[in-house]
């Protein structure tokens, strides 16, 4: 299915039409890894696309590789200070380990609206359950019917498939198996921030997208703000019936 985030989220670096990367590449989280441990976190975009192409960050073997590599971790993940799902992923990054995979999906996921049509599919599966690239194809198919021919389609669903594997929510070779991944304070912050740039609000937060894609029960979820917000990354007031979610420090991360 479908999913398109509002048009004023599109300034905040979210995508509505279909940048192409799964065509051939996955979500990339180990090249992604290598170059933000490259270049510092007050980086700018010309010491990504350096680092990248001309250090060889991203650990590819070839000149047109690197390129290519740098030009669709650019798709994925923005790679500016000035784009606020960037930023946001590139301060938090260092401060949560276990939860990159799931980090890096939530920025993905804002920005290739392909990857982002094939959610449902996984979300539908209870842990221990099973779907194929070929079932993730047909969801990308259906989300954007005569986009693609048969054979990109397929190639499509198998590096969907590999990049919600790197997620953590599916796990497995030929046959992919719904898991659980690893959902941290840091992550949900992030999670309610890209929801907040769409337009949700309070409770709304919790029931987003980008909420459900942490695999969590709203009663985890409000537990894991808690602990975010004492640690800084956001702002949690509830009284009664009435959430208030803010996020100063992301807000002013932007120039």
């Amino acid at each position: 299915m479908r999913i398109d985030v509002p048009p004023g989220a599109i300034l905040f670096g979210f995508v509505n039409e279909p940048v192409g990367t799964h065509t051939s590449r996955t979500m990339m989280l180990p090249e992604l890894s290598s170059l933000l441990e490259a270049v510092p976190p007050d980086a700018c975009y010309e010491d990504y696309r350096h680092a990248a192409v001309t250090l060889n960050a991203v650990h590819k073997g070839s000149m047109s590789t690197r390129q290519k590599t740098f030009r669709h971790l650019r798709e994925l993940y923005a790679l500016r200070p000035t784009v606020p799902v960037f930023a946001a992923l590139r301060a938090t990054w260092p401060n949560v380990a276990t939860g990159r995979p799931l980090l890096a999906t939530l920025c993905a996921v804002a920005r290739d609206p392909i990857l982002r049509a094939t959610f449902d599919e996984v979300e539908r599966l209870q842990p221990g359950q099973e779907t194929t690239p070929q079932e993730l194809a047909i969801a990308a198919d259906e989300a954007f019917p005569g986009h693609h021919g048969g054979t990109v389609t397929a190639r499509i669903g198998r590096n969907i498939a590999a990049s919600w594997k790197q997620s953590g929510l599916l796990e497995g070779r030929a046959r992919k198996i719904r898991t659980v991944p690893e959902a941290t304070p840091e992550n949900t912050a992030y999670a309610l921030y890209m929801a907040y740039l769409c337009g949700a609000r309070g409770d709304g937060l919790f029931s987003s997208l980008w909420a459900r894609m942490l695999d969590r029960p709203v009663a985890d979820l409000r537990t894991l703000a808690l602990v975010a917000a004492r640690h800084g990354w956001m702002e949690y007031r509830a009284a009664g019936t009435v959430t208030d979610i803010t996020f100063r420090h992301f807000d002013a991360l932007i120039p």
